[in-house]
């Protein structure tokens, strides 16, 4: 099962409203596909789930924080796991060599109509080119094709750029959802 490639950059269509923007802002093509999940034995599906694990720990790793509170060796050991079709997805960036440059998820929340956005990571190699705000408009749009009604998320407050990028998207503050052992974590709603 191949996933869906989307071109940004170049000559293709962007997903993102700023179009001039991200053309001024895009060194290259970037491929952005969504991650196969089914449990057959593709071998794209595989590589993709094994980078998207990758870009996982490296955002992990980048955080400086402990993430096992939110169980995250068994969201690894698990992938797809929650993010998994029918109601969830995830969503691999790939430069235009190949290499695994980004990625993010969504996973269904025990509320009704609730989706959770999670894992939004750029490697540092594909940084400066808007494809944070591209990955989160296509997870955004992923969400509204499932049908959701609101989609929620969880931030550091060290993580200004990204706040800013949440805030233009729409997300507002909201009551948190879950109980978090980090000081200050930011927990963000958006009506869909």
């Amino acid at each position: 099962m191949e996933g869906k490639v989307h071109q940004v950059g170049g000559e293709t269509e962007s997903r993102c409203d700023d179009k001039a923007r991200l053309d001024e802002l895009n060194r290259g093509p970037i491929q952005m596909r969504k991650v196969a999940t089914s449990t057959l034995p593709f071998t794209d599906a595989n590589t993709d789930l094994e980078d998207t694990k990758g870009l996982f720990i490296a955002y992990a790793e980048s955080l400086g924080i402990d993430l096992s509170f939110q169980d995250f060796q068994a969201e690894l050991d698990t992938l797809p796991g929650k993010y998994a079709a029918p109601n969830g997805e995830l969503l691999l960036a790939r430069d235009v060599d190949g290499s695994p440059i980004g990625c993010v998820a969504l996973r269904p929340m025990h509320q009704p109509g609730c989706c959770e956005m999670k894992r939004l990571y750029v490697a540092p190699a594909g940084r400066g080119r808007g494809l944070g705000r591209i990955l989160a408009t296509a997870i955004i749009e992923a969400a509204m094709e499932l049908t959701y009604c609101e989609i929620k998320l969880d931030t550091l407050p060290s993580m200004t750029a990204a706040i800013a990028l949440y805030e233009q998207l729409g997300f507002r503050q909201t009551d948190p959802y879950y109980h978090t052992p980090l000081s200050g974590t930011r927990f963000l709603a958006r009506k869909l």
